[in-house]
C-alpha cells in the first residue's frame, strides 16, 4: 500500500468519525475493505497525528474530540 491510500485510509476513518457513522471496528473494517486490525493501527496513527478519537460504546462508533461531551 502506498503512502497516499494509507493517508486516504486515515482521511476516509477521520470524516466518518466526524459524522459518528464508522459503525464498530468490525463494520469499519467491511466498510474499508481491510482488517479489524488494520482499523485499530489507523486508529491510532491517527492519534499520532494529533486527533483525538475514540470508540463510543454507547452509540458503537468512533468519535472525535468535539463529541466526547
Amino acid at each position: 500500500m502506498t503512502r497516499l491510500e494509507r493517508w486516504d485510509l486515515k482521511a476516509r476513518i477521520l470524516k466518518l468519525a466526524e459524522l459518528k457513522a464508522t459503525g464498530s471496528p468490525a463494520e469499519l473494517a467491511d466498510r474499508l475493505d481491510i482488517s479489524v486490525r488494520s482499523v485499530k493501527r489507523y486508529v491510532s496513527e491517527i492519534r499520532c497525528d494529533g486527533y483525538e478519537i475514540r470508540y463510543c460504546p454507547v452509540r458503537r462508533t468512533y468519535v472525535t474530540e468535539k463529541d466526547f461531551v
